[in-house]
This record gives structure tokens, C-alpha cells and sequence, in this order.
């Protein structure tokens, strides 16, 4: 029977290739919905785990800011370390977790400590380490734009608990800055540009 012969022969090559083809059908299908499913927990951006984690999710700069630099000493986070740069906010914590929060684009923020005997160096400003020297006092801050005398801040506040006092000002000004506290006055030059410092700890009251 060469007809039926003839027929199987022909028949076998197609059976081979239709199983060929349905297993290829079947690791796409698998490949594509392995690629539509949501991430898993671990591959989530670690930022968000590390904002939820410290309760700073859902808080814009001004708020982060107010948040972790009016905090009292003995409240802040031993883990956490949050740095304030003129554009951002950068956080870190123990486990290598990151995320950086922007600065509205048109404000920029420096924090203050004035002191009469004791300081450190500081370049940007830690929220959740640095410390001044007189925390809870109140001072009379006078900020004057150099260009045009236009008067920025002039108010009488209460350092926080860290021995600082935070001002937000605008970007890309020259000013000068006069602290007053108990009888005592110092006044610096300072600068709000892409490079300068958002710290401040020289301004020593005599």
C-alpha cells in the first residue's frame, strides 16, 4: 500500500512540527505574563519603602524638612541621614535604602546656627545630625537682598531643639544676614546659588 505509506511519511514531519509549535506557543504565553505581573515587594523603588518606613511619605520638601528639622534631638532617627543640598533632599538609612525629595525651583533653603562659643563645620546641612549650640532661644533673623535692599525675612523666632533656624529664600540672590540674640549681633554675607551651602554655623554673636 504505497498510498498509505506515502501518507504516514508525510504525516510524521507535520505532527513533529505542530508539538514544536504549541510548546513555543506556550513559553511566549508564559514569557508575556511573567512580564505583565506587577512587581514583586522587593523590586518596588526602595525611596518609597524608605519615606513609608520613617512616616515622610506623601510629604513634599517644605514639609519633609519641617518635619525632620524641628524634631527634638532625642526623637530623630539614629538610621536615618537626610541632607539638604540646594536642589534636594538627599535620604539615606542602615539598610543602603535611598531616595531624593526636589526643592521647589524656586526656593532655596539654608539652616542656621548661630553660637557664642561652640560650632562645628558644615557645608549641607543634616537634618537628622547636625547640631548648635543654643537650641530653644530666641533670635531676631534680618535678611536684606544686596541688589535691590529689598528686605527678605525680618522676624523674631525660636531656634529648634538642634540649635538651628531654617529659612526658605529666593534662588540665585546675594544677602546679607544679621542674627540678634541676649544683647549680642553677627551679620554675614550669603548666597542662595546652585553651589552654595545650605548650612551656615559661623555667625558667632558677640
Amino acid at each position: 500500500m504505497p498510498g498509505i505509506r506515502s501518507k504516514m511519511k508525510t504525516m510524521r514531519p507535520r505532527s513533529s512540527t505542530t508539538i514544536r509549535t504549541a510548546i513555543l506557543g506556550l513559553l511566549a504565553g508564559a514569557l508575556l505574563l511573567a512580564g505583565c505581573a506587577p512587581a514583586t515587594e522587593e523590586q518596588q523603588p526602595a525611596g518609597g519603602s524608605l519615606l513609608t518606613a520613617h512616616g515622610l511619605d506623601g510629604l513634599n520638601a517644605r514639609e519633609l524638612i519641617e518635619r525632620l528639622d524641628t524634631m527634638l534631638v532625642a526623637d530623630r532617627p539614629s538610621d536615618l541621614i537626610a541632607s539638604v543640598g540646594p536642589e534636594n533632599i538627599q535620604l539615606s538609612d542602615s539598610t543602603g535604602n535611598e531616595s531624593v525629595v526636589d526643592l521647589p525651583v524656586d526656593e532655596f533653603y539654608v539652616s542656621v546656627a548661630p553660637y557664642i562659643s561652640q560650632t562645628h563645620n558644615c557645608f549641607r546641612h543634616s537634618l537628622t545630625s547636625c547640631l548648635g549650640e543654643l537650641g530653644n532661644q530666641e533670635v531676631h533673623v534680618l535678611v536684606t537682598d544686596n541688589a535691590d535692599h529689598e528686605v527678605l525675612v525680618d522676624e523674631t523666632r525660636s531656634t529648634y531643639d538642634n540649635g538651628f533656624i531654617g529659612l526658605w529664600l529666593p534662588r540665585d540672590v546675594e544677602a546679607t544676614m544679621t542674627v540678634r540674640h541676649d544683647g549680642r549681633a553677627a551679620s554675614t554675607v550669603i548666597s542662595t546659588s546652585a553651589d552654595a551651602p545650605t548650612c551656615l554655623t559661623t555667625l558667632q554673636l558677640a
